[in-house]
């Protein structure tokens, strides 16, 4: 009696990547979808915190309306003012600015606003 060799054949092999490739073609586009969305998301919270922070200053300064001295990045974060202990760092390459009072923070020339709406086309 002839003993038969144990493992897979080719064809089994075969079909198991063609699933696998399946699989990762289904879920790729998701992962990269998920990640765009946590920047995104951390994007916006990090412009409100910078706009509550700067409406403080306005409040307790007596800023008017399209001063761009009183409230600054160096006085939001200043230490023994409290409104930002650090200057938020963007999860991706680009630079917050705080802008005039009246007027909201932009990152990479965008506001709140426009990156909500790039929030909701995902």
């Amino acid at each position: 009696m002839r003993k038969r060799a144990r493992g897979f054949t080719l064809i089994e092999i075969i079909i198991i990547i063609q699933i696998i490739a399946i699989l990762l073609t289904l879920a790729v586009p998701s992962m990269i979808r998920s990640r765009r969305a946590s920047r995104l998301q951390a994007i916006v919270a990090n412009l409100v915190a910078i706009d509550k922070a700067k409406h403080l200053c306005a409040m307790e300064r007596g800023a008017a309306e399209g001063n761009t001295t009183t409230c600054t990045q160096a006085i939001l974060t200043n230490s023994s003012s409290g409104w930002l202990k650090t200057w938020p760092s963007g999860p991706v390459a680009g630079t917050y600015l705080v802008n005039a009072v009246g007027t909201r923070p932009t990152f990479q020339s965008k506001d709140e606003f426009q990156w909500r709406l790039d929030f909701s086309g995902l």
